[in-house]
């Protein structure tokens, strides 16, 4: 039996589809290492998002090279990077990959990987139908699972490479999510995320994603359910009233902002201005009032001046994220971004900005999780192992690590906690008495 080193980089949709590749693998004979001195085959789970995304991949490849000093090995590159980059992946003689294999193409994994030994082999194809409903994802015990409820993009933002790497969107049936939900009940796992490049987006035979929450609650065992990531544009009426009043409906989202200037959002192809956002905003607020919000944003998007990215500063201090993960702009290879506009924005502007905005949602982080000093929070452990000063960890509704006091923690326990210390990234507390 062969074995195999499988290393996982990026987003939750790609440690998804490392658990779908390793239920592919396995039912076809090969057995999986945590060594990579120790496999025979080696591969990547890739993503293309972001541009140190590749570059983290390449060192990695070189230093397993290096680490195995000539012990032979088939090396190869699953995932995003396999189709967002797959003519530069194929043809660098550095790399000297043996496969190369994109995300709709996992099926044919084994035979790739068998006809690797005499050659190169790969296979790139997206595909306007595949969504691995009947395949069964190999998890490890936990306390989160991810479920992918659908797959691809249509979006087409003008900085992403999603749909160019993971194709066109197609929704899995309602009544197989349900299944794979129930299973995962049955094996223990207490919170489901729901997973989608536009996750808000999913439709099938007549069920909204409102509904199919609505439909993923009613599975006994489950306590929490969380979705990600989510578009703007997609937020009707009856998704915020499930969001709001269905109790295993985590009370967080994750809400994309990218950019506070309407010209900039524009040239970004988002489909709403900023005023738009920030009323979205307030109708979650208004019926979850509870709500925590995180977001994402880049900084100095190509012709970006310093007015609009001041507008982006303020929309993100009235906003009173919870969290934000800020990026700089960098150009993704066949996006409309990259081939329409120069990247103009000098990278110590880029530095600037970004050194501000994180210091402003800092600031609102430490408030925000000040705020709950001296609240009871419901927290789902997730881990008795050690953390900061020894106890375990778990988190709260809101997705907010709370680290706990040292005790007797047993993971997927749900426990009440009073909040007693907040840093910007995390909370601090202790069981309540009984």
């Amino acid at each position: 039996m062969q074995k195999i080193y499988l290393l996982s980089f990026g987003c939750q949709m790609n440690e998804y589809d490392t658990e779908i590749v390793r239920s592919i693998l396995s039912a076809a004979g090969y057995v999986f290492t945590q060594d990579d001195l120790d496999a025979d085959i080696i591969m990547l789970n890739t993503c293309s998002v972001r541009e140190n995304a590749h570059r983290k991949v390449y060192g990695h490849i070189h230093d397993l090279r290096h680490r195995r000093n000539g012990k032979p090995a088939l090396i190869g590159i699953l995932g995003c990077m396999a189709t967002g980059l797959r003519q530069e992946l194929i043809e660098n003689k550095h790399l000297a990959l043996d496969f190369v294999v994109g995300p709709d193409s996992y099926k044919r994994l084994p035979e790739i990987l068998a006809a690797a030994v005499d050659g190169p082999g790969y296979d790139v194809t997206l595909s306007e139908c595949e969504t691995y409903a009947d395949v069964s994802p190999a998890r490890a015990e936990g306390v989160n699972a991810w479920v992918a409820v659908m797959r691809g993009c249509n979006n087409f933002c003008s900085f992403c490479i999603v749909p160019h790497a993971r194709g066109r969107e197609r929704s899995r049936p309602a009544g197989n999510i349900i299944d794979e939900v129930r299973r995962l009940a049955d094996e223990g796992f207490k919170q489901v995320t729901l997973l989608g490049q536009n996750v808000n987006s999913y439709r099938q035979d007549g069920v909204d994603f409102a509904s199919l929450l609505d439909q993923v609650s009613t599975v006994k065992g489950i306590e929490r359910i969380r979705f990600t990531s989510p578009h703007p544009k997609d937020f009707p009426a009856d998704l915020i009233q499930v969001l709001a009043t269905n109790p295993k409906v985590c009370k967080q989202v994750h809400l994309p902002l990218q950019a506070g200037n309407d010209r900039v959002l524009e040239l970004m192809r988002r489909h709403y201005t900023g005023r738009e956002f920030m009323s979205l905003v307030g109708e979650l607020r208004a019926a979850c009032p509870s709500l925590a919000l995180s977001t994402d944003i880049i900084v100095g998007f190509p012709t970006e001046t310093d007015a609009e990215f001041e507008e982006t500063f303020e929309l993100t201090r009235e906003a009173r994220f919870d969290s934000a993960f800020i990026f700089k702009y960098s150009p993704r290879p066949r996006t409309e971004a990259a081939l329409k506009w120069k990247d103009d924005v000098s990278e110590a502007k880029k530095t600037a900005r970004i050194v501000r905005l994180n210091k402003l949602q800092t600031d609102i982080s430490l408030q925000k999780n000040k705020e709950l000093v001296g609240k009871v929070q419901a927290v789902l452990v997730e881990s008795s192992g050690k953390i900061n000063d020894g106890g375990a960890y778990g988190r709260n509704d809101a997705n907010k690590i709370v680290a706990l006091a040292q005790g007797a923690f047993k993971a997927g326990n749900m426990v009440n906690v009073r909040i007693t210390r907040a840093t910007p990234h995390q909370l601090k507390g202790e069981l309540l008495s009984s």
